[in-house]
């Protein structure tokens, strides 16, 4: 935007939208992971329970097929990039149950750098495995915009080698291994950035498909692959 130029009224609504999914995301963390009295937390239920109810009787709001099939075909600048899809679940900065990634691109690779936090524990001090489930599908997703590719998940095999901490910095690095027909074989690993260990590795088939598919306004998915191709 050029100096002294105001936004859009969609720019505007998107920044806000922004520091409100922050702040959700936020407050979720404070609510796992501090103490509160009963007069806090019966506030705070007040005060979210008019607001959802403000919000209910709104206009449905719905995000067009064409924009999620333009985002998986283009074509991811090298260095730090953001998300182009700010309600996407894990990555959205508008998400309420966003990670808040760091996304970078070195070559053909894409890693998101991610600190989990009290709303992400499962076991006593470490990430709820399916919480590390969702950042590799979610950080595999960009690796369309490298091949230029709309495609589904197919499948998604996470392999747990050590407990994913809590408060410390990781990176979850994937890339594009292999392509057979419209299989698209990725792989990735999460590994604890001060110590270099690995945590977890992934291995996730890919559905390309036209994307058309993704215009049509029913939840049905593409069949899958003959295996035998």
């Amino acid at each position: 935007m050029r100096e002294n130029q105001q936004p859009s009224e969609a720019e505007a609504i998107a920044t806000a939208r922004a520091r409100a999914g922050r702040a959700i995301r936020e407050i979720s963390h404070a609510f796992i992971g501090r103490h509160a009295t009963i007069d806090q937390i019966d506030h705070l239920s007040d005060v979210l329970e008019a607001i959802t109810a403000e919000l209910w009787p709104a206009e449905l709001r719905t995000r067009g097929g064409h924009d999620f099939a333009n985002e998986q075909q283009v074509d991811l600048p090298q260095g730090r990039f953001e998300t182009t899809f700010d309600d996407r679940p894990v990555s959205g900065r508008s998400s309420p149950w966003g990670l808040d990634l760091d996304l970078h691109r070195y070559g053909d690779e894409i890693e998101a750098l991610v600190t989990l936090r009290s709303a992400h524990e499962g076991a006593p001090d470490r990430s709820h495995g399916g919480v590390v489930a969702a950042l590799f599908d979610d950080v595999f997703g960009y690796v369309l915009g490298v091949v230029h590719q709309p495609a589904f998940t197919g499948d998604l095999y996470i392999r747990y080698e050590a407990p994913t901490p809590l408060f410390r910095p990781l990176a979850c690095r994937v890339r594009l291994s292999e392509r057979v027909g419209r299989k698209l074989l990725l792989t990735g690993e999460l590994t604890d950035v001060e110590s270099g260990h690995v945590l977890a590795t992934a291995k996730a088939t890919f559905i390309a498909v036209d994307p058309a598919a993704f215009a049509r306004q029913t939840a049905e998915r593409p069949a899958p692959p003959d295996e035998s191709t």
